[in-house]
């Protein structure tokens, strides 16, 4: 929950936006300015506070405890021009709340965090337990001295600039050790623990015995991702509530799914009560992985519990990202968080341009030139597939005549894909048209270079014959100059000459330019490959010099 305090009328206003914009996220504070900021101190995550920062410095300073206890804590000021992380950026999350709260109320941002203010992910931002020299392995990062890193589990990690040497270390492991000096060590969420349990077992007995089982293996329970057990245990409350203080969810799979998983231990003991030979070993295992901890028993007499630990190993991610027509305002933010995430970007070298800034420090990129996209996307999933965090960027939505398909085609089920929308070219010219795309539409490439000519050509008569509104892509080149009059003749066999066609250049660009034509009028000597041509269906008309294909609604049918 996030407490709203203000202070005067202007800071009251402000608050209430806010709490209108996130009624379940905010609770506003009422009352004199001290009593409400100790309250919401006490019982919020984080605090937004509309006061002045020197007066919340002294209000909240007696409350401080430390940063992984204490509330993220946000001000804004009486005119609402900033929005200042004061307290807890990283572990309270205020970095990215005062980000939050200064694009809802229009503020400018303001985060101080050393590693935020220089695009440097902090090691307590990467979703992984982190022990050992963090501060001092952070100012390292900063002061560009070589840090090394040491991968002992392979895990997608956001981009670090870290060295093959270094007098400080980035350790990542799942192993039961003890930071050396100036080493940070993090746990990445590699370890399923499978856990079968009699009726009424005690969580007690459940934790006691996997607490054994990890130690004794020399595993770090801050590596431990889920336990995992059978449907039939899934109410099972020494289960629920062992999971619960771990802080990892309890996992179910179906007893005909586990026992099909090949283990060491059967036993007939299981196979009667809940369907399956295996419950421990097979519900670790069956998401693959490699088996560190046979099953074991508890301690107890008689044993309740049985318990078994798996190692599953890192999945890749690619995350294929679509950049928009190319203003930056049309980047969308999860574009941009997708960017900042990937320690591996791969693109063609003039979108890579468009937002080489956006990149973190120590973001390897593989860039190519026009012509490669078979071989950015195999590279792509090739990296994805050493573990890596990969963003793979075309213009556009890269699902839209872009890197998407490609990129599928090479991937199979061993990483870890996101496709992230962008806004496409036709999105863009049919904003900048007025609204040529209100009924239905298709848009259709006429490059022929990978689909042949009578294709085309089939898809065209199909788009004319059904009466929809078409955006043509790649509709003219220097070495393709009668693909475009040709569609276009395809078209005029069933509209009226007059119909409107929209003409866009560099959608969103600073060159941007746009005309409204007609069917009859348009010359495809002035379009090339930067351009889009959208020609609109029976109904579409030109209104105050724009294109506007009505969706059907009653109240259109006077209009002239």
């Amino acid at each position: 929950m996030i407490g709203l305090i203000s202070a005067t009328a202007a800071g009251a206003a402000a608050r209430d936006r806010l709490a209108a914009a996130w009624p379940d996220r905010t609770r506003v504070y009422e009352g004199p300015v001290g009593d409400a900021v100790r309250a919401a101190f006490a019982q919020c995550e984080q605090l937004v506070c509309f006061l002045a920062t020197g007066a919340v410095v002294r209000l909240v300073a007696p409350l401080l405890s430390g940063k992984a206890a204490d509330p993220g804590v946000v001000c804004v000021d009486e005119g609402g021009r900033f929005a200042v992380s004061l307290v807890g950026g990283h572990a309270g999350g205020a970095n990215e709340l005062a980000l939050e709260v200064g694009e809802l109320l229009g503020a400018e941002p303001v985060v101080t965090t050393a590693t935020d203010a220089v695009g440097l992910p902090g090691l307590d931002t990467l979703g992984l337990p982190v022990e050992g020299d963090v501060a001092g392995v952070s100012r390292a990062l900063l002061d560009g001295e070589a840090v090394a890193l040491r991968v002992e589990v392979p895990w997608p990690l956001p981009p670090l600039p870290v060295a093959a040497e270094g007098a400080r270390t980035v350790r990542l492991t799942d192993r039961l050790v003890e930071p050396a000096e100036g080493e940070a060590v993090l746990r990445p969420p590699s370890l399923v623990v499978g856990v079968g349990a009699s009726k009424g077992a005690p969580a007690e007995e459940v934790l006691a015995l996997v607490g054994d089982a990890l130690r004794e293996a020399g595993l770090s329970a801050g590596s431990v991702a889920e336990l995992a057990t059978v449907d039939a245990k899934a109410e099972e409350q020494g289960l629920v509530e062992a999971a619960r203080r771990l802080g990892v969810p309890l996992v179910t799979y179906a007893a005909g799914e586990l026992a099909g998983v090949e283990v060491p231990n059967p036993s007939e003991a299981p196979l009667a009560a809940v369907g399956t030979p295996s419950v421990a070993e097979a519900a670790a295992l069956v998401r693959g992985g490699e088996l560190l901890v046979p099953k074991r028993k508890s301690a107890a007499s008689p044993a309740m519990a049985t318990c078994a630990v798996v190692r599953r190993p890192g999945r890749g991610r690619l995350a294929v990202v679509g950049l928009g027509p190319g203003a930056r305002d049309l980047l969308t933010p999860r574009a941009k968080a997708e960017l900042r995430r990937a320690s591996v970007l791969v693109g063609l070298d003039q979108y890579v341009d468009q937002i080489r800034d956006l990149l973190r420090p120590g973001t390897r990129i593989l860039e190519s030139g026009l012509g490669a996209e078979e071989e950015r996307a195999r590279t792509a999933v090739e990296e994805a597939r050493k573990g890596q965090a990969v963003a793979l960027i075309g213009s556009g939505d890269a699902g839209v005549y872009a890197m998407a398909s490609p990129a599928l085609a090479e991937a199979s089920d061993d990483i870890d894909v996101v496709g992230v929308p962008g806004v496409t070219a036709a999105l863009a010219a049919g904003a900048i048209l007025g609204a040529p795309l209100g009924h239905d539409h298709v848009s259709i490439s006429l490059s022929d270079l990978h689909t042949p000519w009578e294709v085309i050509e089939r898809r065209v008569r199909a788009a004319a014959e059904a009466d929809l509104v078409v955006t043509f892509y790649n509709p003219r080149s220097r070495g393709r100059d009668w693909q475009l009059p040709k569609a276009l003749a395809i078209l005029a066999g069933h509209r009226d000459p007059s119909t409107p066609v929209g003409v866009v250049r560099n959608a969103s660009r600073p060159d941007e330019s746009a005309r409204v034509t007609t069917l009859a009028a348009l010359d495809p000597a002035t379009v090339d490959m930067m351009t889009v041509v959208t020609v609109g269906n029976t109904a579409t008309r030109e209104i105050a010099g724009r294109m506007v294909t009505p969706r059907g609604y009653r109240w259109q049918e006077g209009a002239g």
